[in-house]
């Protein structure tokens, strides 16, 4: 039930934050009218029973008063077959309730109240493993097989002992088809927003103060091996809450100057729970054989063979993070006519921030709730296993931050004839450093296993606190109307820098280690417009070309396939750039980013069409088109996503008298299988030498029907 969204390109620090260094989505709710009008809406897609219900009602409660209520409940059943559970996943269920309030006090003062709920609750996930090819192991025992094949057969270790692993056979569904093989999934989300604008006449001038406060909650539990064996779990929960202030001055439009001005207040806190969960035998059963096979190199500090797995049965890994933070700017954007087609806009943000971070991980037994010992015995091999193979250490963290930024803008823009506008932009951007919830070790990792295991301790990577990331950003456009107002052209070149880019790398094992990349350059042309073909044709566009390229980025997560060539195993990938601390890492100086496809787009056509007296016959058809692009974090060329062009339609009926409407929607008509994330699957390789992907898997074709009435 929104009023109209704003997309807003580059850096939109000086009037919208320090979020927003590449730019801004600007939501705007629907607002109650001065005519009492109701919406009911329902779709339906049978093929995966998608239901959508719709509600709206809003009109004036008194003559200063009015309200808009809307909800909406969706229910999904979900388009990837769960093999091992037999069940369509994942399911969903969505309710949203929002009030608005807007009440007209006194000629001059006008207050808008918004009150939204959220919840919405997730069985099961889109994701399935779309790659396990044949790769030599890192462990003699499992030279040649899939990760598939090391957890469905029949092990038979060294010296005869025979292990049974008892996994279900869907584990070999090891490609990407729509079905998935995992055990039990789910997520529970809660989110609030509530806010309070007043908005006071001065005379031309308009003071406005908004008070917003945001909360959200979520509990979690993934499957997070992805496959149907029980091999481990990963619970997660979370809890932020955010309070705002802001007061914005603006001064009356077409003036000499015309400005917006003011100060804003922001404080929050994170706190964030997770803990890997080994609740099965199949773990412990696998490292136990491996060890053997290895003679102790799974971690084993007695130097029995043979037993590393049993110090991590029922392990629980919780850690715990919080964060708090504080944010006081201040704002001024000004803008000089300096005549009637020359225009030069000065902007300003000052902001600084404090924050605090600490974090907190241990390993417990999970049926006693205890620490797991440090000490000699079975229980004393726990923190060197759990390095090893979970590249995890117990540890505690803690810190403080303080930063003060200046973010400048430099607009001009002029009126070349009365169809065209050409502008100029030169801005600055930053977003705030921080502290990482999800490192799995301390920054000094290496050197405390090293200490701890005289110079010969699995290589850990930790990480803690990252710094601020900056932006400086160029852009030379033109806007333009064209054919007597029946086209619009908006065309426009960027070229931004960005230095400290801030990345978060899956640490190849369980892990991800929030940093800075460096240096990143990105350049590209957008356009965009609208053309009215006809009284009843509409033809709307965009197309966006891109390069991106790093410029400083030496400490890169490599891909399998280099990892196992620097460890001297067959692999046609090229080694790791360097070693250090038996740590491999790939330069990606000069290579493009995840998701940046040199070409992406979208082409539709509005054909709007009166008949039979109060009818209408309304048909959209559009094309959504990229480019290739990668969608892995350490851009490796096996998961490459080909360029695809996905095709949506709707066709409607209406009656304009009465106010109902009809219509069939399809979504993806070609049914492109594309995959919007991708990664290294936990463990598999890092543990047992199987180069093995999991992906997130888009949606296919639906086709769909819905129902409208509109009463005003």
């Amino acid at each position: 039930d929104l009023a109209r969204v704003e997309v807003l390109r580059g850096p939109q620090n000086i009037l919208y934050g320090k979020s927003s260094i590449a730019g801004a989505l600007n939501l705007i709710s629907a607002r109650p009218g001065e005519e009492l009008e109701a919406l009911l809406s329902v779709s339906h897609e049978p093929e995966y029973n998608t239901n959508v219900y719709d509600a709206v009602l809003s009109g004036p409660i008194t003559d200063t008063l009015g309200a808009r209520l809307a909800t909406r409940v969706k229910t999904d059943d979900g388009y990837i077959e769960n093999l091992t559970l037999d069940k369509d996943e994942p399911s969903r269920r969505e309710e949203t309730i929002r009030l608005v309030l807007d009440w007209a006090i006194t000629p001059d003062l006008s207050a808008i109240f918004k009150a939204e709920q959220s919840n919405f609750n997730v069985k099961g996930r889109q994701i399935e493993i779309i790659n396990d090819k044949k790769s030599v192991s890192t462990t003699p025992f499992f030279t040649g097989r899939t990760y598939a094949e090391i957890l469905d057969n029949t092990q038979v270790g060294p010296g005869g002992a025979v292990l049974n692993i008892d996994a279900d056979s869907s584990v070999l569904n090891n490609f990407q088809d729509y079905k998935r093989s995992a055990n039990k999934d789910f997520s529970e989300n809660e989110v609030g927003a509530y806010i309070g604008t007043f908005e006071w006449g001065l005379g031309e001038h308009i003071l406005t103060a908004t008070t917003a406060f945001l909360t959200y909650t979520f509990d979690e539990i993934c499957d997070c091996d992805f496959t149907g064996a029980e091999v481990f779990q990963v619970k997660l929960e979370e809890e932020y809450s955010q309070f705002s202030q802001e007061i914005r001055w603006v001064s009356p439009a077409g003036e000499n100057w015309e400005f917006i001005g003011g100060g804003y207040f922001q404080t929050s806190e994170l706190e964030f729970f997770d803990s890997i969960l080994v609740t099965g035998d199949i773990l412990p059963d696998l490292l136990n054989l491996a060890d053997t096979a290895s003679a102790g190199g799974s971690g084993d500090t007695t130097g029995t063979p043979g037993d590393a797995g049993d110090s991590i049965r029922g392990l629980g890994t919780p850690r715990d993070f919080t964060t708090d933070a504080d944010l006081y700017t201040i704002f001024l954007q000004g803008t000089w006519n300096i005549n009637e087609v020359l225009r030069l806009t000065l902007g300003g943000r000052i902001q600084h921030e404090e924050k605090e971070g600490e974090r907190r991980l241990d390993f417990i037994d999970l049926a006693t709730g205890q620490r797991k010992s440090d000490g000699p015995g079975p229980e004393g091999e726990v923190d060197s296993v759990v390095a090893k193979n979970f590249k995890a250490e117990r540890h505690y963290e803690q810190g403080e931050r303080s930063e003060t930024k200046f973010s400048p803008l430099v607009t001009l823009q002029w009126d070349a004839t009365e169809d065209m506008m050409v502008y100029m932009t030169l801005t600055q951007g930053s977003k705030s450093g921080g502290f990482d919830a999800r490192s799995n070790a301390s920054p000094a990792a290496n050197k405390i296993r090293d200490a701890q295991n005289g110079g010969n301790g699995p290589i850990l990577i930790g990480t803690f606190e990252f710094e601020e990331e900056k932006s400086t950003s160029f852009e030379l456009g033109t806007k333009m109307s064209l054919f007597d107002g029946a086209a619009d052209l908006n065309v426009a070149f960027f070229l931004t820098n960005y230095s400290d880019l801030q990345v978060s790398v899956f640490d190849g094992t369980l892990g991800f280690n929030v940093g800075n990349a460096g240096e990143a350059t990105t350049m590209g042309i957008e356009i965009d417009g609208r053309w009215a073909m006809t009284d009843y044709l509409t033809m709307s566009y965009a197309l966006a070309l891109l390069d991106f390229e790093f410029d400083e980025f030496t400490d890169g997560q490599c891909y399998q396939d280099r990892v196992n060539a620097g460890k001297g195993l067959s692999s046609n990938a090229p080694p790791p750039d360097r070693t250090e601390n038996g740590v491999p890492y790939c330069d990606y100086k000069g290579d493009t980013n995840q998701y940046a496809a040199d070409y992406s787009g979208n082409l539709t056509f509005a054909y709007n069409r009166d008949f039979g007296g109060s009818f209408e016959f309304r048909a959209n058809l559009d094309f959504v088109f990229t480019g290739d692009y990668n969608p892995t974090q350490n851009l490796d060329p096996t998961q490459e996503q080909d360029g695809y062009v996905k095709t949506n339609a709707r066709l409607a009926i209406a009656n304009l008298d009465q106010g109902w409407e009809v219509a069939l929607v399809g979504k993806n008509l070609t049914d492109e299988a594309t995959i919007s994330y991708a990664n290294d699957t936990p463990l598999a390789n890092s543990v047992f030498g199987s180069v093995n992907h999991y992906g997130f898997i888009d949606r296919p074709r639906t086709i769909g029907l819905q129902l409208g009435w509109r009463f005003q």
